[in-house]
């Protein structure tokens, strides 16, 4: 029989993660090309011939996701396969109506095929939507960790930008180790929180032999998910984290309703700050997907370095890049604190907005007058830094986990704005991995 040829959709991401688990070495698929969208930069490049394996000695081509009906065509593909995360349902099928439309399969791959097993025991976290509280619920859980005695490797999911051949397997121990990768903002704000807190992180593209590496100096992998995606290894113990202020996205958008319905335990973050009805209809969508699942409930509390600064300046309120692009969150941390100590403006950024800055002002319009901290190139930091010394406010309040001015040269005063998980009543997060380790 004929190869089928098949197209992959995604992001940098996931879709490299299915091409590594079911496609490399499968004799039965020729994959003609990925395609790319969300992250800026990536489509043009090649997915290399150390990663694409023998059958691809060439390596594998990444092209735009607009051109994905010119690409059917030309390449006679059979199936095309939707692999990034964080989208609506409807999103999804219009991507599987334009593929349909040219006579293609679609398909979307399952956990059967895609996650890897480890041999030590693995928590997961990821979320039902970006922007959920993810980061923190993880920081959380590897604190529990370390409280019971154990060593605890987080491995993140992958966020390869630059050069593929020399991020297959990434190891971050040290501040240091993040300029030796050449992080990105994105990059660095998943894992400086970890390592200031002693935890060694992983990264890359090809999570096998990430998994086998960490194993050598772990008790517990504790996998650090991104988007909402599902999880690349086989988990022990499933967190997933919703969000009320987003109520229905839970069982709306993909991949996140799978992580519900898939969870052992749902945390409800930001109850503190939600509306109680919108609380109660995620407790209840939840509810309803997963009656098994344990419920947290949780508040992501925030704190301010010197937030007598904030009280009657004009501010410029710089948040967490993807929560506000496809996270589409039009507010954040950020926000809520220079409302709390008395900032008298939030001043508009997107008239002195350079480069890929305005661009990403002109796709994702709902961000209004927030400036997401977008970094995915030195390029992209140098007009991120630009449009900051622009702005005219008198104060930056930057609620991105990480400091940007140890990577930015800022010609105003900032202060930092920081979130921590806490969890309200019964069960805790500690309750519920104390069991799970006692079986």
């Amino acid at each position: 029989m004929a190869k089928r040829k098949v197209l992959i959709l995604g992001a940098a991401g996931r879709d490299f993660h299915n091409f590594n688990t079911y496609f490399r070495d499968n004799e039965d698929y020729e994959v003609v090309g990925f395609t790319a969208t969300q992250i800026p930069d990536i489509e043009g490049r090649k997915y290399p011939p150390e990663l694409a394996g023998k059958l691809y000695p060439d390596g594998i081509p990444i092209y735009a996701e607009d051109d994905m009906e010119k690409i059917i065509e030309e390449k006679k593909v059979d199936v095309v396969v939707f692999a990034y995360s964080d989208v609506s349902h409807e999103y999804v099928m219009h991507r599987a109506s334009r593929a349909m439309a040219k006579g293609a399969d679609f398909w979307l791959m399952g956990t059967h095929n895609t996650m890897i097993k480890s041999e030590k025991p693995v928590i997961s976290i990821c979320a039902a939507r970006t922007g959920s509280g993810k980061s923190q619920t993880t920081r959380r859980v590897a604190e529990i960790l370390k409280e019971l005695g154990k060593k605890t490797v987080v491995i993140r999911h992958p966020m390869p930008y630059g050069d593929l051949t020399k991020q297959i397997v990434q190891r971050f121990e040290t501040l240091d180790d993040l300029d030796k990768y050449n992080c990105t903002i994105e990059e660095r704000e998943e894992y400086e929180p970890h390592i200031q807190r002693g935890n060694v992180v992983y990264a890359g593209v090809d999570y096998e032999k990430i998994i086998r590496e960490a194993e050598k100096e772990a008790d517990v992998i504790l996998w650090d998910g991104g988007n909402n995606d599902l999880p690349f290894y086989k988990p022990d113990l499933h967190i997933v984290v919703v969000d009320p202020h987003r109520p229905f996205h839970e069982i709306t958008y993909h991949p996140g309703e799978a992580n519900v319905r898939l969870a052992d335990v749902i945390v409800i973050n930001k109850i503190d700050t939600a509306y109680p009805e919108d609380v109660e209809t995620v407790r209840e969508n939840v509810r309803s997907a997963n009656p098994r699942a344990k419920i947290v409930e949780a508040a992501s509390p925030i704190s301010v370095d010197e937030p007598e600064k904030i009280f009657g300046k004009r501010v410029l309120v710089v948040e967490d890049g993807p929560t506000l692009t496809h996270g589409e969150m039009s507010y954040g941390a950020g926000v809520v604190a220079a409302e709390k100590y008395g900032a008298i403006e939030l001043v508009d950024p997107r008239e002195y907005a350079v480069g890929s800055i305005k661009e990403v002002y002109a796709k994702y319009s709902h961000i209004g007058t927030l400036l997401p901290a977008m970094g995915y190139s030195e390029k992209q930091l140098k007009e991120l830094e630009e449009t900051i010394n622009n702005t005219p406010a008198d104060l930056v309040v930057v609620a991105t986990p990480i400091n940007l001015g140890r990577i930015l040269t800022l010609n105003k005063p900032f202060v930092r704005v920081y979130y921590e998980l806490q969890e309200i009543g019964k069960p805790t997060l500690k309750d519920i991995i104390e069991e799970f380790f006692r079986g």
